[in-house]
């Protein structure tokens, strides 16, 4: 049998390689009960090592705050800007889709603006940016949702927003979020925001995500959706293989952009 300390090597490379366990798999890989796994990760974290939540352990406090969409576009610029793309492609020709607000939604956007211009769309969003940069496309047909004006994010909130989904249906709803959560699915930073994209999901045929991969394994405080609600996420390279498989089992379709 492992000495603690070995157990707590375990623990720690297992997290530098995947940057999550479960304590159930590591205590099934060691033989031993889960109350060891569940006091050596207690040890960890005291010394902090580790940030542990319910049934899992990670290598950093997964809960986010809520931050300003300036500074949420200077973070993995080009990864954005590869899933906006690949994004793009699933975009047809006379398509009704919806986007939430987000650095990497805006990214579509300018997608959509600079590669297809021929195309007849009809965009549904709350977010204000993406309406100010489509709007002066021929064939682009923008609805702005209305209500109050989330500052950070340059998205309109509230009961306003949320009636008008009530008479719109799209083919494809793209989201941006703040966190990917085996446990807790998809999140945002904040209940209103969590909301609106819930309503939004309701009105759309595919929902698809879209994350860069610093996004897996982070939970916002507004909880959108759980993962079997989700058609497709489009991340990058960055996103870890036990994350992968994760996902996968869930049965999303996981493209790597």
């Amino acid at each position: 049998m492992l000495s603690i300390a070995e157990r707590h090597k375990y623990i720690l490379d297992k997290l530098n390689e995947y940057g999550f366990i479960r304590i159930t798999d590591v205590a099934e890989e060691l033989g031993v009960t889960k109350v060891t796994i569940r006091n050596d990760v207690k040890i960890l974290e005291s010394n902090g090592l580790l940030y542990k939540v319910h049934g899992s352990a990670r290598l950093a406090n997964p809960h986010i705050a809520d931050r300003d969409l300036f500074t949420k576009s200077h973070l993995n610029k080009e990864a954005k800007q590869r899933i906006a793309h690949r994004a793009m492609q699933l975009i047809n020709d006379g398509d009704a889709i919806m986007m939430s607000a987000g650095s990497t939604t805006y990214a579509l956007a300018e997608a959509i603006h600079d590669n297809l211009s021929s195309y007849s769309l009809n965009v549904v969003t709350p977010f204000l940016k993406v309406s100010e940069l489509l709007c002066d496309m021929e064939k682009v047909r923008v609805e702005q949702l209305g209500g109050r004006i989330h500052r950070k994010s340059y998205s309109t909130l509230g009961e306003g927003a949320e009636h008008t989904l009530d008479s719109v249906v799209c083919s494809k709803f793209f989201v941006g979020v703040d966190g990917i959560d085996p446990d807790f699915g998809i999140t945002t930073s904040t209940i209103e925001e969590a909301k609106l994209s819930h309503k939004m999901m309701s009105c759309s045929s595919k929902i698809v995500v879209l994350a860069d991969s610093s996004k897996f394994g982070q939970r916002g405080f507004g909880h959108i959706a759980s993962l079997d609600e989700i058609d497709m996420i489009i991340t990058d390279n960055g996103i870890t293989k036990e994350m992968r498989e994760m996902m996968e089992n869930a049965g999303i379709e996981l493209i790597i952009a």
